[in-house]
């Protein structure tokens, strides 16, 4: 008798059917989370990829890849009107699309959502610098939801370990089943900076501009270096989100006699943000709560010299690779960037060891950790590993 030929007869597996909801994607981190994950989880052979978007994010994520299924929806992108889409109208269309999974890139979703799985990654600790009643309400929404969406989701994904801890509400013995830490990707520079060239006499901090971000104790510390440092500018890039914050912002470089040398630059694209890297003295980060931080592994991927928040996710993506302040302390974050303007040696040596720090942070890997996860939720299913075309 011959041996049965079990590759031959054996049927295939259907693809794991897999809903994006991206509908919450809409500036930020969660756009740049997308953007690099699509094209990752595009590969792999056992998905098959169906993503939500409203009309209005579509552009965002243009291109798309081609094997991902994109289906777009009108609805009134008012908070109220997207809120009941999602927990009563996404539920009923994953369905009719047969969904093993809905995946989440955010703090909540539709908690009645087949295997629903959610990202942690909104800090929703920003309601303690909070001084207006609207974002405070925000903010308190959100972290119901957030805790309502992780005591109901199949699995969770942190973006950090410190996101780990502030937004499990401390539930060990749930976290223990459900949550994964997969952190974020970067994408190489190229070409990486040359830490031996002399680099332009400026400072450089990305992101967009809210009060979390601790711009004002950045222009503080600033104000303190510019006598030693008349010829010094400091470059401020990102999107004035929160307007009250950016006026109270650009008040105090006028009081403090700075205004002639900070620029606040708005949005840039990409490849310009990146030749900014390359070229500023010191790239500044004094975010005072971060689940992840982007712009800190941009800077470091771009070889930049870093001094950095030492609160919040920030000690555990850099490590050793920059100088670390107090972000409440605008005498501190002054001592460490002129440490770094008057020692072109440490410059060089802490930019060369982000660079390298930056290279353990990859979205395949990401991808890798990620497509794990949604195969363990999947209960009948093995988890074997994952195979990428």
């Amino acid at each position: 008798m011959k041996p049965t030929q079990k590759s031959a007869t054996a049927k295939k597996q259907r693809p794991i059917c897999v809903v994006i909801n991206g509908i919450h994607a809409k500036s930020g981190g969660g756009v740049t989370y997308l953007r690099k994950m699509l094209p990752e989880l595009a590969k792999a052979e056992s998905f098959d990829i169906h993503l939500l978007l409203h009309a209005e994010q579509f552009e965002l994520f243009y291109p798309i890849p081609d094997n991902i299924k994109v289906s777009i929806f009108t609805f009134r992108s008012s908070f109220f009107a997207t809120f009941v889409w999602e927990q009563f109208s996404l539920p009923l269309i994953a369905n009719a699309m047969g969904a093993d999974i809905v995946f989440s890139p955010a703090n909540y979703g539709p908690i009645f959502a087949k295997n629903h799985v959610i990202l942690l990654r909104n800090a929703v600790s920003v309601i303690r610098h909070i001084d207006r009643l609207g974002p405070a309400l925000y903010w308190s929404i959100l972290s119901v939801a957030t805790l309502v969406s992780f005591l109901t989701c199949k699995r969770a994904i942190a973006v950090s370990y410190y996101a780990a801890r502030i937004l499990t509400f401390r539930l060990p013995q749930i976290s223990k089943k459900r949550l994964s830490v997969v952190y974020h990707g970067a994408t190489p520079v190229e070409p990486a900076r040359d830490n031996s060239k002399k680099p332009s006499h400026s400072l450089l901090a990305v992101s967009d501009i809210y009060i979390q971000k601790n711009y004002h104790t950045l222009i503080e510390a600033f104000a303190k270096i510019k006598p030693s440092y008349p010829e010094l500018t400091l470059n401020i890039v990102g999107r004035e989100i929160d307007k009250p914050y950016v006026d109270r912002v650009r008040r105090l470089t006028h009081e403090l006699g700075v205004e002639d040398r900070v620029r606040f630059h708005g949005y840039l694209e990409m490849d310009k943000i990146i030749e900014m890297y390359r070229t500023c003295e010191v790239f500044v980060f004094p975010s005072v709560v971060e689940t992840f931080g982007n712009p800190l592994l941009e800077a470091m991927s771009a070889g930049a010299p870093i001094a950095c928040s030492k609160t919040a996710a920030m000690p555990e993506v850099i490590e050793d690779a920059g100088l670390l302040f107090d972000p409440y302390d605008a005498n501190d974050i002054a001592a460490k960037i002129e440490h770094l303007l008057s020692d072109a040696e440490l410059r060089r040596e802490l930019g060369n060891k982000a660079l390298d720090r930056s290279r353990e942070f990859t979205w395949s890997r990401t991808a890798q950790q990620t497509s794990d996860v949604l195969y363990g939720v999947v209960g009948n299913r093995p988890l074997p590993p994952q195979r990428f075309r």
